[in-house]
C-alpha cells in the first residue's frame, strides 16, 4: 500500500470511529445498543515493580496483582525473545513502550545529527513494540531550555515527528507524543495544533493526566486533545505540596489524594469517546503490597 492509499485508508477508519459520539449525543437509544462503555485496563511500568524476581515472575505477580500490562522503556534492555516468553507464560501484554533517548536527545535539538540519533531510536522502539504485539510508542517531542528556544524547537521538533512517519507507516504502529515539563507545548490548544500540523492518522498523544496538574486542569485537555489521545498515563499531584514542600514534592501523593477530579476526569473521557484502552501508572515503584494497593486505586478510578 502506497503512502496516500494508507494514509486514506486509516482517515477512513478514524473517521468512522469519530462518528459514535456524535450519534450517542443525537440519539439515546443508540448510546443504549452500543453501550457506549469506555473499556479500560490496567497498565504498569516496569520499573515500578521492585520485587527481586526473574522477569517471568515479575510479569506473573503483575498479573496476579490484577494489571492486564506491562509498559517498557525502549530500545529494550531485555531480548524480545526474553520478553515475548514472559508474556506468552504470564499472560500479560506489553501495549506500549516508552523512548529512553527523546529526552536526553531531542528531537528539538539544534544539532541535526542529535535529531537524527532520537529518530532511529524511535524507529528501533517501533519495530520493538511491533514485534512484542503493542502499538504505541511513547515520544516527547521537544524540550525548551536557556540554549533551545521556543521556536527553534517546534520547528526541529516537527521536523523531526515528520521524519518517523516512513517508519510508522511501515510498521503500522502509533507514536504517542507526552506532555512532560519540558517547557514546550504548555496548552491544550497548542497540542492539538501540533498533532494536527503533523496531519498523520497513527501520529497522537500519550496523555499524561498528572503531569499537567502543575499548569492546567487534565480535562479541559482531555476535552481539546479528543481522538487524538492515543494513550494515557496515570499519576497523582498536589498542588499544596509543590507550593509548601517544592515543586517535585507534589509527586508524593497516592492516587486519588492529589488534585485530579477522577469523576471529572473519567466523565470527559467517555464523553470524548477514549478508545486507546489503556491507563498506565506510572508512579514510584515499590513492592507486592504497594502494587497491590496501586492496582485497587485504579479499580476504583475505573468504577467512576
Amino acid at each position: 500500500m502506497n503512502r496516500k492509499d494508507f494514509i486514506k485508508s486509516a482517515s477512513l477508519l478514524a473517521g468512522g470511529a469519530a462518528i459514535a459520539p456524535a450519534a450517542v449525543r443525537a440519539n439515546p437509544a443508540f448510546a443504549k445498543r452500543t453501550g457506549n462503555v469506555m473499556k479500560l485496563k490496567k497498565g504498569v511500568g516496569f520499573g515500578m515493580i521492585k520485587e527481586d524476581l526473574p522477569l517471568v515472575d515479575k510479569f506473573k505477580l503483575a498479573k496476579d496483582l490484577g494489571f492486564d500490562g506491562i509498559e517498557f522503556n525502549s530500545p529494550v534492555e531485555f531480548s524480545i525473545k526474553e520478553l515475548m516468553d514472559a508474556r506468552d507464560k504470564s499472560g500479560i501484554v506489553i501495549p506500549s513502550v516508552v523512548n529512553k533517548d527523546h529526552w536526553s536527545k531531542p528531537l528539538s535539538d539544534p544539532d541535526a545529527s542529535v535529531r537524527q540519533f532520537t529518530i532511529d531510536s524511535v524507529a528501533t522502539s517501533l519495530n520493538d513494540v511491533k514485534e512484542l504485539g503493542g502499538d504505541t510508542v511513547l515520544v516527547v517531542p521537544g524540550v525548551v531550555n536557556e540554549k533551545v528556544s521556543y521556536e527553534i524547537a517546534h520547528k526541529n521538533a516537527l521536523e523531526s515527528v515528520r521524519k518517523l512517519i516512513p517508519h510508522v507507516e511501515k510498521t503500522g504502529m502509533k507514536i504517542g507524543l507526552e506532555n512532560v515539563w519540558n517547557n514546550f507545548i504548555l496548552s491544550p490548544i497548542e497540542a492539538k495544533q501540533f498533532v494536527d500540523e503533523i496531519g498523520h492518522p497513527l501520529i497522537g498523544w500519550y496523555f499524561d493526566i498528572g503531569n499537567i496538574l502543575r499548569y492546567g486542569w487534565p480535562e479541559h485537555w482531555i476535552e481539546t486533545l479528543n481522538t487524538r489521545i492515543v494513550k494515557l498515563h496515570a499519576k497523582e499531584f498536589s498542588r499544596k505540596k509543590m507550593n509548601d514542600e517544592g515543586l517535585w514534592k507534589g509527586f508524593e501523593v497516592d492516587l486519588l489524594e492529589g488534585d485530579n477530579n477522577w469523576p471529572i476526569v473519567m466523565k470527559t473521557l467517555k464523553e470524548v469517546g477514549y478508545k486507546g484502552e489503556w491507563l498506565t501508572v506510572e508512579l514510584n515503584g515499590g513492592d507486592r503490597d504497594y502494587l497491590q494497593k496501586v492496582s485497587g486505586q485504579l479499580d476504583r478510578i475505573f468504577s467512576l
